[in-house]
Formats: C-alpha cells, sequence, structure tokens
C-alpha cells in the first residue's frame, strides 16, 4: 500500500479528490447524467462504454484561480457543448472520408478545434456565467499555441504550425499579417477560418476543413507530429451504432440508426451496461435478445449418440452426493464469493468478495505472546477503562438546574432572591452503556509486513478496551488476492477477527493470528464496513481504518485516491464517521499528510513511529467515546 517516491517528482503527482468530485457532480448536474464519472488524462476527452469524461492535465501547475478556471471550462464544453451540439454522425462521415488520407489526423484535429471555437460560443450564449472560464482558456490556450507555432515551424513541422496558425486567427478574431514565409496560401486560409464565426453546425465546420485541405494537401507533406485534441477519438462506429447477432428481423434489433449526439451515445452506453453487468462482461454490447430462429443452422438428432459427460445441479434435488470431495470443495468454496456489482461504486463492478474468518492458531508462541502484551497493556486499558466508566457514572448522575419547567428543586430561596425565578430540574436519561457501535478495518497488503506486530498490539487494545466497556466493535482486515486477479474478476477478501455476532467474546488469539496478504482497495472496503454498520441500532457509528499507505489494486492505482474520499462522503452522508489511522515506521511527510488528507479530510491520524501506534490507538477512541458521550 506504500507508494514508493519516483525519481521524477511530477510523476508522483496525485489528484484533488476534492476538486475532482466537485467537478463531477458539477459536470452531472451539467449533462444531467447521474452515472457520469470525471477523471484527469493528457487531453479531455470521452470515453462513452466506461460513462467517463476527462479533463486535462494541461491546467495544471498554475495559479489556484486559473487552474479552477481552466478545468471549469473543460467540463462546460464536455458537458454542455460537445455533449449536446456535436453531430457524432457528421464526425463519423468526415473521417471515413479522410481514413485514407495522408493528412487524415491534421483533418480530424482541425475539425475539433474550430467545433471547440464554435461550441464555446453556443455555451456562452446558453449560460453567460461561463464566459470568466473560457475568456482564461482562450489567453491561456493563445499563448500555448504562440508557443508551439514557433517552435513547430523550427522544427519543420509544418501541418502543427498550420494547426497552431488557425488557432491565433480564429480566437483573435482578425485575419493578422504574418511575418512567416509559409509557402501556403495562407492568407486565403486565414480567410476560410474566419468564416468559422457564421457556422452554425458540425456539418458547416467540416465543410471549411475540407476546403482548407484541397488548399494545402499538395504542399504539406507531412501530418501532425504531435496531439492536440482527443476529443473524437473514442467516437467511432463501434460506439455511435449497436451490433446484433444475425437472424435477428428489424423488429426484434430495435433501433440501429446511428446515435446524433455525445449525449444519446453515453446513455444508451450507460443503460445497457447497467442492464447487463457483470463480471463476465466488459461492456461489450452483442444482445442475445428473444426471437425466431431462421432454422439455417439446426442439427438432427441422432438417437444412437453417446453420452459423453453429465451434469449435476445443486438445486434440492442434486445428486451431488456422487461428487468427490474435492469437488464437493471447490463447489462450496466458490459458492461462498458474492459479486458486488454496480452496488459498491463503478470502480468495483468486476469485484467478488469473501468474508472469511480468520483461522485461530493456538499454539503456545500465539498463547505466550497474547499474555505477555496484555500484560504490558494492562496499565493503559485499566486506566482508560476506568475513565471512562467515571465519565459515564458522571452522565448519569448529572442533572440540569435552573429550567422554566421541569422537577421543583428542593432549594426555593430562588422564588424570593431572583428577579426571574428557575426553580425547576431534569434528571439526564440514565445509561450503562455507551450508545456506539465500530468498525475496525485493518490494512492486508503486504506492504505492512514489516509492521505487523505492532498493528495487532493496536487491535488488540482497541479491541480489550471496546470489550471491557461493552461496547459493539466488529474488526477485519481486507485484501485482493492478486494471484488471482484479472480484468474482469478482481477477488476481494474481509478477514474477519470479531463481529457482530461475536458480542463480548474474547478473539485475543484470533487477531494474533491475522496475516498480510497482497494489494488493498481501500473505497470497496469502506463500503462494505459501512453496509454493516448501518443495520446496527446505535446512535453513534464509528469506521476507523488502520493503514500504511494509498490504495493499491488492480487498476485502482490512479483512481483509488478519488474513490476512497468519495466512499468516505458517502459514509459520513449516511451518518458514520470515518477516521484514518496512518500506521508507518516513520514519521510521514508532508505529501503523505496531503494525500490522506485528500481521502479522510481531518479525520486522519499519523504515529510517528511502530512504537506509537497503541498510543494513538487510545487517543482516537478516547475523542471517539467522549463524543458518544455528548
Amino acid at each position: 500500500m506504500v507508494k514508493l517516491n519516483r525519481f521524477i517528482q511530477f510523476n508522483d503527482e496525485t489528484i484533488d479528490a476534492n476538486l475532482l468530485l466537485l467537478y463531477e457532480r458539477l459536470g452531472r448536474a451539467l449533462a444531467e447524467a447521474q452515472f457520469l464519472e470525471l477523471t484527469e488524462r493528457k487531453l479531455f476527452e470521452f470515453q462513452p462504454k466506461e460513462g467517463i469524461i476527462s479533463l486535462s492535465v494541461f491546467w495544471r501547475h498554475r495559479s489556484t484561480e486559473v487552474m479552477h478556471l481552466g478545468r471549469l471550462s473543460d467540463v462546460y464544453l464536455l458537458t454542455i457543448g460537445f455533449w449536446k451540439h456535436f453531430s457524432v454522425t457528421n464526425w463519423i462521415r468526415f473521417r471515413r472520408k479522410y481514413t485514407d488520407h495522408p493528412l487524415r489526423r491534421f483533418a480530424e484535429e482541425l475539425l475539433l478545434l474550430m467545433e471547440e471555437f464554435r461550441l464555446m460560443d453556443v455555451v456562452e450564449k446558453e449560460r453567460p456565467g461561463t464566459s470568466k472560464a473560457f475568456t482564461v482558456r482562450r489567453l491561456l490556450m493563445l499563448e500555448f499555441h504562440r508557443d508551439r507555432l514557433l517552435s513547430n515551424l523550427n522544427k519543420g513541422f509544418i501541418a502543427d504550425a498550420l494547426l497552431n496558425q488557425l488557432f491565433i486567427t480564429l480566437h483573435e478574431g482578425v485575419v493578422t499579417s504574418s511575418q512567416i514565409d509559409w509557402q501556403l496560401p495562407i492568407g486565403k486560409i486565414n480567410t476560410i477560418a474566419t468564416y468559422a464565426t457564421d457556422a452554425k453546425s458540425t456539418s458547416d465546420m467540416a465543410a471549411l476543413v475540407e476546403r482548407i485541405i484541397f488548399m494545402i494537401e499538395e504542399a504539406v507533406e507531412n501530418d501532425l507530429v504531435l496531439q492536440y485534441y482527443a476529443v473524437g477519438d473514442a467516437l467511432s462506429d463501434d460506439t455511435a451504432v449497436f451490433h446484433y447477432h444475425e437472424g435477428m428481423t428489424d423488429a426484434e434489433t430495435g433501433e440501429q440508426d446511428p446515435k446524433e449526439t455525445i449525449e444519446e451515445i453515453f446513455r444508451t452506453w450507460h443503460r445497457e451496461s447497467e442492464s447487463e453487468s457483470g463480471v463476465h462482461l466488459e461492456y461489450e454490447l452483442e444482445h442475445g435478445r428473444a426471437g425466431r430462429g431462421d432454422g439455417s443452422n439446426i442439427a438432427e438428432g441422432n438417437e444412437t449418440a453417446e453420452i459423453q459427460e453429465t451434469g449435476f445441479g445443486r438445486s434440492e434435488g442434486d445428486e451431488s452426493d456422487k461428487w468427490s470431495d474435492e469437488e464437493r470443495e471447490q463447489s462450496e468454496k466458490k459458492s461462498k464469493w458474492k459479486k458486488a456489482g454496480l452496488d459498491f461504486g463503478k470502480e468495483h463492478v468486476n469485484v467478488v468478495y469473501e468474508e472469511q474468518v480468520v483461522k485461530t492458531i493456538r499454539d503456545d508462541g500465539n498463547i505466550a505472546k497474547l499474555s505477555q502484551w496484555r500484560e504490558e497493556q494492562k496499565p493503559h486499558v485499566r486506566s482508560f477503562v476506568t475513565e471512562m466508566k467515571k465519565r459515564i457514572e458522571l452522565k448519569e448522575d448529572a442533572r440540569r438546574n435552573r429550567l422554566m419547567k421541569g422537577r421543583l428543586s428542593s432549594k426555593l430561596t430562588t422564588l424570593l432572591v431572583d428577579e426571574r425565578p428557575r426553580p425547576f430540574y431534569r434528571k439526564n436519561t440514565p445509561s450503562d452503556k455507551l450508545n456506539a457501535v465500530f468498525g475496525l478495518l485493518v490494512d492486508g497488503s503486504a506492504s505492512m509486513m514489516d509492521k505487523l506486530e505492532e498493528t495487532k498490539k493496536a487491535v488488540l487494545l482497541f479491541h480489550d478496551v471496546l470489550r471491557q466497556l461493552n461496547v459493539q466493535h466488529e474488526i477485519s482486515s481486507y485484501y485482493e488476492d492478486a494471484n488471482e486477479v484479472s480484468k474482469n474478476l478482481q477477488p476481494n477478501v474481509f478477514g474477519m477477527m470479531h463481529t457482530f455476532d461475536d458480542r463480548n467474546n474474547d478473539d485475543g488469539l484470533t487477531i494474533l493470528s491475522f496475516e498480510t496478504n497482497e494489494d488493498n482497495r481501500d473505497g470497496f472496503a469502506i463500503r462494505w464496513m459501512t453496509r454493516r454498520l448501518l443495520v446496527r441500532p446505535e446512535k453513534h457509528k464509528f469506521l476507523l481504518v488502520f493503514s500504511d499507505g494509498e490504495p493499491s489494486a488492480f487498476g485502482y492505482d490512479r483512481n483509488g485516491i478519488l474513490d476512497t474520499r468519495e466512499s468516505v462522503l458517502e459514509a459520513e452522508k449516511k451518518g458514520v464517521s470515518v477516521i484514518h489511522l496512518f500506521l508507518a515506521s516513520e514519521e510521514p511527510t508532508d505529501d503523505q499528510r496531503a494525500l490522506f488528507s485528500m481521502m479522510f479530510g481531518n479525520k486522519s491520524a499519523a504515529s510517528e513511529s511502530v512504537e506509537h501506534f497503541t498510543d494513538q490507538t487510545l487517543r482516537i477512541l478516547r475523542k471517539l467515546l467522549a463524543i458518544a458521550l455528548g
């Protein structure tokens, strides 16, 4: 789980999860599509099959205001402009026309550049409040293209330089005289580009691009070297038109026409992937709907054919008694896995998980270690429990005096002395236990190995304190099986050390039997424990996460931070307080603290060394139990 410090610092950059969630929610509201997800990539773009839109990293490393406004301009273009006003059918038609053209990439990116120009104007007219963001966008992009213009000319990248020049021409609003010897009819090209101000549709822009290509195709030999736009890369026949199996009539296949807008494509892919999602799919929409076959593929039966294999079901009347012990064990093992599906977030659609009780190792070594650790922790546990019990007693005995109504006090002098007497009091409702419940998630990844012993001590202390205070709690490790993971299947295991059903049972030996495994999927684990806490009747619900770094699992490296933050916000919104304790062998760096703050907000604590795990655990428990005491 610990992230290695990379040699080049910009390769170790992390996203601001709170900001990205803000842009995601804004994008969902503007596009009126709650299924949309947002990420950050090199260029802003669409990914319809995944339901993702991406902001550009172009806005990084600038002032906070400029970076914010630049990213907003990406959101506006993606979720208002291209979302509703970009013609996908005209785009596909245009791409087909230039499939084999030597300037194919230049043609495509020039069309996207000109569409960006048109759509910025469309969005500003529709929503005037976006003008500030687009003003910043124009200024910075003009600066970028002016810089790239000279650089590309010096390198001999004529197509790239021409694209830069056309951007400048469009956004400066006038045809400026150029000191560059283009060896092209640059004046006429610029004039054609200015006609973009009158264009009303994608097809109008495509016609202008075709005129420009006709004028330069003989003079410009090489296509673009660099990429400036990726917004149309994922918009092809595969995404715009769905394919149905052969043998189906038109009535059975349903709608097959190409989608006109990006909005239609996204909604169609979302609807289909939502209804057909599962660990066996990769969003491939090859439909097998109910319908009549044409009889062309039928095979005649054969009475004399020998039975080569017999299958047995797992219903009430199956014949599983014929299975071997090994087959039965494998079948039972498979039946324990549960599918996450879309219930735990889109990042975990292919996750299967098992709730596995940690096998208790009752050997002499563990028994001796448990006795030794408890003897060492005994003074801390005793003083802490005594302190909490006294506070509970004080709360029981405490009463509120000088009230306007309630029980009449025995001291009635206030009726004579005070101008506004308040002779009444009320007793607080007595309580013999804390109205709180705890869930503890322990990172089970391989990086925890070097601090496993101290982690077990901290978990044991947590267990002993809550057990003596009669506070219900559950303790589980979590990890992903990296040896069995694949693109379509990500097995996760929760190692249950103590459950709510165990009540006040002593599970110290089970805690000592916990071992590390492979990867960790934090957002998934937090959602899993949140669900278990929400069914509890206690008023105060606390979820503690003991971990030693950022999430790390299959396909979860970059998105794990955002997903973890989102899972924390979801839990807090439902009334579950999430607290994080960073378990490290040394004091965390400023970058690490910023990362944990990004994922867990202000409820993240860190220990200076492994020896302080138990001290931090007691400190956290003291604060949380004080909240429960009210």
